[in-house]
């Protein structure tokens, strides 16, 4: 049975992709992008370096969305055009092994950077390389690396710097080591020393007893020292620990609380699961603000409040919050977080078995907010609602792709490059401006046949002006081997009317610029997708009784 890809991108009553029919001839004023530079086919000169910063960047953006197999693919791609990379690219590849928990992969392409003829490794390449194996609990290892560091026998010569041992620090103290972050300030204390005394990191891990043994004020722990530790044993889940904190604050009558300590209070409470616990210190702080505006609670922190409530299913809880919230709150309240907050009042009705208030705040949501993302928390929980609901009731017009498989690449059914005929960009309008009431958008080349942009039906302002003064550049690009269905997202999420397929191996750090050999329109959507079949309909119809699953 071949996989079925739901799309829920609109309300029943809403036509999606609608296209314009209008295609203006007016002589109004438009900005022109300027004349179109001729540019000629770049050869790799061995004796000049090339420019890798695109790389870089193109690295960087999918270390974010976590795709470290497409780096390792562009990178051999790009050793093959350009040699040998240099250090920071390097370095970046690393920070992505790093950031997917790959850190056997570090290790490997650490051990490449330190081979002769290879690029080389600096500080910055250990200040990686150690913060990985701290977040892997590879303590044995990072320890063994600075020591040979200390010795001056590691490769490259690092010096034993600051930013080293914060590298693995940081990783400790993210993962609520705090026994093992006090072994490594004990050991390599002595870097962390600003003008002879501790520094605030330093007395943050240490604490009080050696104040007490040396009889020194200045190392008695402040407000920061209390906030690191409650992150520390926070994360940990270490509840003990966390109202031991909590009271020894409370205890200190030399010590202000500010608003960033009680946030903290109320996380960790929340991390180790005292919900209880984390709604006294709530109150707490709204009883102080009344006296002092800047104790007034962020934005964040009712979100956090109305996460654990509404898995809880306590909906009163959560519609109080999310009443209070543009009441009590101090700062601006972003779009995401009005947003998530919608979310968690239709979450916080359906685990409370409210089915009639969940599907009365999804239709606000829907409302309001015209769209959802299915990969976000309050996704999950409009599919649940949907799917108690049953397809013949469902809110949101559900279409199936019976005829593709989402994780198929996009060039199985993507359109050819010459079948959409693209036109040149130094073009006028009124050689072909029947083109463009029969089309919405037209893919536009350069001479060498580069696609550099695309021309949309509503910005058609100017009949003598040529398509590229009026295109729309760069375009949206996608590789052949990205997936159908993250293309799909695209097309529903940017409303995108086309997007370009290039080649994988053009790519070279960026997809613009590089030649295209397809494209992917929102018209061939419409013909792949189908309405949900009345046998489906009835087949999956849920009673409303239900209330989770």
């Amino acid at each position: 049975m071949p996989h079925l890809l739901a799309i829920f991108p609109l309300p029943s009553n809403s036509r999606p992709f609608q296209h314009s029919n209008i295609l203006s001839s007016s002589s109004s004023s438009f900005s022109s992008s300027g004349p179109i530079r001729r540019r000629l086919p770049r050869t790799f000169s061995p004796s000049k370096h090339p420019n890798l910063k695109r790389l870089t960047s193109r690295i960087v953006q999918l270390t974010r969305r976590r795709q470290l197999h497409q780096i390792l693919e562009e990178i051999e791609n790009a050793k093959r055009e350009y040699g040998k990379l240099n250090t920071i690219v390097m370095n970046a590849v690393m920070e992505a092994c790093v950031h997917c928990g790959d850190v056997d992969l570090a290790l490997n392409i650490f051990h490449q950077m330190t081979e002769p003829h290879s690029c080389g490794v600096d500080t910055v390449t250990y200040a990686t390389l150690l913060r990985g194996l701290g977040r892997a609990r590879r303590i044995d290892d990072a320890f063994q690396l600075l020591e040979s560091v200390e010795k001056g026998t590691a490769a490259g010569k690092p010096k034993l710097s600051t930013q080293l041992i914060y590298g693995l620090l940081d990783a400790l103290i993210e993962a609520g080591d705090l026994r093992r972050a006090n072994g490594l300030l004990a050991r390599f204390g002595f870097l962390l020393r600003e003008g002879g005394s501790s520094s605030i990191l330093t007395y943050n891990l240490l604490m009080k007893d050696k104040a007490q043994r040396l009889c020194c004020s200045d190392l008695y722990p402040d407000v920061i020292t209390y906030t690191t530790l409650l992150m520390g044993f926070g994360h940990a889940k270490d509840l003990h620990s966390v109202q031991n904190i909590v009271l020894e604050m409370k205890s200190c009558h030399d010590l202000f609380i500010d608003r960033t300590a009680f946030t903290a209070m109320v996380d960790a409470m929340l991390n180790c699961g005292s919900i209880k616990g984390a709604l006294c210190i709530f109150g707490e702080i709204l009883k102080q603000a009344g006296a002092n505006v800047d104790l007034r609670p962020k934005p964040q922190l009712y979100l956090s409040m109305m996460r654990a409530f509404a898995d809880w299913g306590d909906y009163n809880m959560v519609k109080n919050l999310h009443e209070r919230l543009w009441l009590d709150s101090a700062g601006t309240i972003s779009l995401a977080a009005q947003q998530e907050a919608d979310h968690l009042l239709m979450e916080s009705a359906l685990n409370n078995g409210q089915i009639d208030a969940a599907v009365e705040n999804l239709t606000k949501i829907i409302n309001r907010w015209k769209c959802i993302s299915w990969t976000s928390r309050g996704g999950m929980v409009a599919l649940r609602i949907e799917v108690l609901l049953g397809f013949n009731k469902s809110m949101l017009s559900p279409y199936l792709l019976p005829q593709v498989l989402p994780g198929n690449p996009i060039e199985r059914i993507m359109l050819p490059l010459e079948t959409v005929r693209p036109l040149p960009g130094s073009l006028e309008l009124k050689k072909v401006v029947m083109r463009l009431y029969r089309e919405p958008v037209v893919p536009i080349i350069d001479d060498w046949g580069i696609c550099i942009g695309l021309l949309h039906r509503e910005d058609c302002c100017e009949m003598n002006a040529p398509l590229s003064a009026m295109m729309r550049s760069p375009p949206p690009c996608v590789t052949t081997t990205t997936s159908i269905g993250h293309v799909v997202d695209l097309v529903l999420k940017k409303k995108y009317k086309m997007v370009i397929v290039v080649k994988h191996s053009n790519l070279n750090g960026t997809t613009h610029g590089s030649r295209a050999v397809g494209v992917f329109t929102a018209e061939q959507l419409h013909n792949v997708v189908a309405p949900v079949p009345e046998g489906l309909k009835q087949k999956h119809t849920v009673r409303r009784s239900l209330t989770m699953f």
